[in-house]
């Protein structure tokens, strides 16, 4: 990789720019586009995202401040805020968001190699969905309450290596369990829920497509008692029992066994019901799969806290899927730069190194793991010490 390019340059040579190619020409991104393409678009959002800029004039400033700089970042001119605002608003958001399932289709399969969840052989998914609060008053499309208006990004975070394996953006309004009814289940993975996706239609038909499923029964489930089989309640588990439902609607759309799992944590105290159709696999490890649930929750604190998705630099619906498309693309395309060259730091470090040093001109690899290129004293030094006695 050539020295003299800046490190943002370094890192866009990592976006597959022939599939975002032909990506434009699927959607005619660029057609009758004068100035500030579809791919000077996604470099200024993934540049924007990279330093932290804030709003459309941060972003305009900074950029005419780097101005003899721009060329090698790919970009002819700093636009004025008023061209990026306009394209944000124009620019189909379609065309980020095949770009993002590119990246994270890259993405997935370089961290499949890496160890799964409890030493499991099939994939591990965690689905779950935090809402992006927004003003009502400016964000009219996306109703939640009737003062104000908020987005969800319902996420199927894949275990292994924290990459989003699915992203569905809604309104507040869309109830979490049904995002089931657009996601695509894979035979033979385990899809770890919350209470919010406890719905027997929608789980008898993941049950049917050969995967399976770990949620939390609710209070007031109604259901029988087939079969209990023993369990060591030194360990924590209570009850390892096969159900049926009692109730007629509930039993008609599940009319398969269930297996309960009542488990009582020693850390909290609590008494925890899991609901799973998986009937081989130890009860302590459908709990510890429960558990790792957990993770989907860091995911959506990291991103809130290091991604600029709380905050819009424009308030159409096309402007702000845009913008979470490209949010996301950036980050998924830092983990494939952290996995391509075998780099030991982590995202945090990646990102917070690439925000203050964006158009230094030195090696990626070495700019993003300084540790290992620090200068140590001569021990031969002719400088002597001011200290010696």
């Amino acid at each position: 990789m050539n020295v003299g390019k800046t490190l943002f340059a370094q890192v866009m040579e990592f976006v597959p720019w022939k599939t975002f190619g032909r990506i434009l020409e699927r959607h005619k991104g660029d057609v009758s586009v004068r100035t500030l393409g579809c791919a000077d678009l996604f470099r200024i959002m993934a540049f924007s995202q990279l330093t932290w800029r804030e709003s459309l004039r941060d972003i305009e400033v900074c950029l005419e401040a780097n101005q003899a700089k721009l060329f090698h970042m790919g970009i002819a001119a700093p636009p004025a805020r008023s061209t990026l605002s306009d394209a944000l608003n124009l620019r189909d958001w379609r065309i980020y968001h095949a770009l993002a399932l590119r990246l994270i289709s890259h993405a997935r399969a370089l961290y499949a190699q890496d160890p799964s969840v409890l030493g499991l052989d099939a994939s591990v998914y965690a689905l779950d969905s935090t809402t992006i609060d927004l003003c009502l008053s400016l964000f009219d499309w996306a109703p939640f309450r009737s003062t104000k208006a908020a987005v969800k990004l319902h996420t199927l975070l894949d275990l292994r290596g924290a990459i989003p394996a699915f992203i569905h953006i809604s309104d507040g309004k869309m109830h979490d369990v049904n995002v089931l009814d657009v996601l695509l289940v894979e035979a033979g993975c385990f899809y770890i829920m919350d209470r919010g996706y406890l719905d027997f239609t929608r789980l008898y038909a993941m049950h049917q497509a050969g995967a399976f499923f770990v949620t939390r029964a609710k209070d007031n489930m109604d259901a029988r008692r087939v079969y209990s089989h023993p369990v060591d309640r030194a360990s924590g588990i209570v009850c390892d029992q096969r159900v049926m439902l009692n109730g007629f609607y509930s039993a008609e759309n599940y009319p398969d066994h269930l297996r309960r799992i009542r488990f009582h944590d020693p850390q909290t105290g609590k008494t925890l019901v899991f609901l799973t159709n998986n009937t081989t696999l130890p009860a302590l490890t459908i709990a510890a799969l429960y558990k790792s649930r957990w993770q989907v929750e860091l995911f959506f604190k990291w991103i809130k806290q290091h991604l600029r998705i709380k905050r819009f630099l424009a308030t159409t619906e096309n402007a702000v899927r845009s913008q979470i498309w490209c949010a996301v693309a950036t980050y998924v395309l830092i983990a494939i730069v952290k996995k391509e060259l075998k780099l030991d730091a982590s995202l945090y470090t990646c990102l917070q190194i690439l925000s203050v040093s964006i158009f230094e001109k030195t090696e990626i690899s070495c700019a993003l793991q300084p540790y290992l290129h620090t200068n140590n004293p001569s021990q031969f030094s002719n400088q002597l010490n001011l200290f010696d006695i």
